[in-house]
Formats: C-alpha cells, sequence, structure tokens
C-alpha cells in the first residue's frame, strides 16, 4: 500500500484496510515507494472524511492517549512504522478492552518502545533549542532532530515565549514552525531561500554576538574542571547536538 506520508493519510490506509478487506504485505510513504514485482500496489488517496472516520473510530476504542501515541509513533518516520500503525489498530478494533496495555502483542511493544525514542527526543529539543535573535526581532533556532518532533514541541514554546515572534526550524526536514504572536504556522523556504546557520548569523541583531559570547563566557565559568566527564555528558547531551549549542564551541 502506497500513502502520501501525512497522519491523515495514514488514517486513509487503516480505513481502506477495512472498507476493502486488504491485507496490506507493506505500508510506504513516498519516500519508500519502490516498485515490487507482481505484487500488487493500492494507492491509498487521502480524504479528510475517510481520516476523521478512523480517528472517531480510535478514539472510542483507545481514548485521546491511545490516539496520540499512535501519532507520536508516525512522527517517527522510520520505515516500518506505518505498517507497525496498522497492525496496532486492526488489534485496536479487533480487541475488547485494555488492548494499549498488551505488550505481548509484537506491533504493541514496537509502537510503545518507538513512542519512548520519540519522547526523549521531544524532551531534548525542548532543553536544546537554542534561539539567535535577528534584526527584525524575530528570535530563529535551527535544529535537526531525529525524529519529526516539531508537531510535538509547538505548545511549549508557544506557552514560554508567548511575548515573542520566533521560528524552530527544521533543517532535517526543510520545514519549521513560527510564531507571529498569535497562531504556530508551518513554514517552508524554497531552496533560493535555504535557513542555514550562516544565513542567520550573517542578520543577527545588533548585540546578539556579545549576548552569545556572554552565555559562552557563564558557561565556562560554572564549569568545573577538575569534575569534567564528557563520556557522562555525551549521554545526556549527544554530540550531534552541538553544533546548535553555542556554549559547545570548543568544548
Amino acid at each position: 500500500m502506497h500513502y502520501d506520508g501525512t497522519w491523515e493519510g495514514m488514517l486513509c490506509v487503516i480505513f481502506d484496510v477495512f472498507e476493502y478487506k486488504l491485507r496490506a504485505s507493506a505500508v510506504c510513504a513516498p519516500q519508500q515507494q519502490q516498485p515490487r514485482l507482481f505484487d500488487a500496489v493500492h494507492e491509498v488517496s487521502s480524504s479528510a472524511e475517510k481520516a476523521r472516520r478512523v480517528r472517531e473510530g480510535l478514539l472510542k476504542r483507545v481514548g485521546k492517549a491511545g490516539v496520540s501515541e499512535l501519532y507520536q509513533a508516525h512522527l517517527s518516520e522510520l520505515p516500518a512504522i506505518p505498517k507497525v500503525i496498522l497492525e496496532v489498530c486492526i488489534y485496536y478494533f479487533q480487541s475488547t478492552s485494555n488492548a494499549r496495555y498488551n505488550y505481548a502483542h509484537p506491533a504493541v511493544l514496537k509502537m510503545k518502545e518507538t513512542v519512548k525514542s520519540v519522547s526523549r527526543e521531544r524532551h531534548r529539543m525542548k532543553a536544546f533549542v537554542r534561539f539567535q535573535r535577528l534584526q527584525d526581532d524575530l528570535y530563529v533556532a535551527l535544529v535537526a532532530p531525529d525524529f519529526n518532533v516539531l508537531p510535538l514541541i509547538a505548545k511549549h514554546f508557544k506557552d514560554r515565549y508567548a511575548d515573542q515572534r520566533w521560528l524552530i526550524y527544521d533543517e532535517k526536514r526543510d520545514y519549521g514552525i513560527y510564531y507571529d504572536l498569535e497562531n504556530v504556522v508551518e513554514v517552508q523556504f524554497s531552496a533560493e531561500e535555504s535557513l542555514t546557520q550562516q544565513a542567520v548569523a550573517e542578520v543577527h541583531a545588533q548585540n546578539e554576538d556579545l549576548y552569545s559570547d556572554l552565555w559562552k563566557r557563564y558557561f565556562k565559568a560554572v564549569n568545573i574542571e577538575e569534575r569534567k566527564n564528557t563520556k557522562l555528558h555525551v549521554q545526556h547531551v549527544p554530540k550531534r547536538y552541538w553544533k546548535y549549542l553555542n556554549e559547545k564551541d570548543g568544548f
């Protein structure tokens, strides 16, 4: 089965499986779609109505928390996860009660493990985002999380920085979330307008570099060199995040 890679599309996959009594050997988003010899491919067309019906059915079965888990698993973007989500949903619809907590079911266990990994990445993004103030008073942060967690951190930053315009941009996925003092919306740039560290640095607000240097000095001052444990530190702050943390320069 091929679908468009969106959450709405994933719900439509579930709808089609039940509606047309399909048995899917694989569920593929666009980046994983490859023609297979002798395989019949079902193209899933996204529909808000189909997605709504599946969502409401899942809410009745496993509640908001259960649907949220499925959504978070989908945001992992792991190649195997669409098939896992489909198997979990089939199990939910065909089971009686407490299906969410049946860790003996392979698909449920895999989904729970994936959700845990996505949740960990969400927590790290809340801690490791570093904003830079630009000349127009927009605060910009570049990130590259392992999973597509921007939808999961939008509310956190909207609540925390409600009086500032900000943009958090995912360099890996080429899109960002922008807060205009009222709403958070998704934004994308064209190839010619690509947002990079260098591009952001070129339009820093006056004194931004001074504040950045002050933060580095503070970080260095409170660091106790004799207690430095790089191995333990890397466990808590993996090196893949360091290029976005200005206090890590020269660490």
